[in-house]
């Protein structure tokens, strides 16, 4: 099973790639829920207060973040690819999202999940900017 999402945001590129991948600005966007991530290839990433754990696979400033993205509800050692393509759409920007590779049990929940976490509250701060 995978995920492919595409949403519209009010923002630039510049500014999404910025909230995925600095640890202030994504707290801010969920409300203050504690957020690590490091700005490497490789690096760690701690998000929800350690609710998702992942490693950075590949970072494309202002266009792509690829991450080895898991759950700690997931069994140990599962692991799922997220892909957040960004492009300039206008003033704003066309984000392409493809998940991969998780437990078929949390599709109904991730595929869900996703516009409640990220894409609603993302846009509202984008938009507040």
């Amino acid at each position: 099973m995978s995920i492919h999402q595409e949403t519209r945001l009010s923002g630039p590129p510049s500014r999404v790639y910025d909230i995925l991948t600095k640890s202030d600005l994504f707290a801010k966007m969920t409300g203050g829920r504690a957020a690590d991530i490091s700005t490497e290839p490789g690096g760690a990433v701690s998000l929800f207060g350690g609710d998702i754990r992942a490693r950075n696979v590949e970072l494309v400033p202002g266009k792509r973040v690829v991450q080895a993205w898991r759950s700690q509800a997931w069994p140990e050692g599962v692991y799922s690819i997220v892909r957040f393509e960004l492009a300039a759409d206008g003033a704003g920007t066309l984000l392409t999202f493809d998940q991969a590779g998780y437990p078929d049990s949390a599709h109904d929940m991730l595929a869900g999940g996703w516009s409640k976490m990220y894409w609603s509250p993302m846009d509202a701060m984008l938009s507040a900017t």
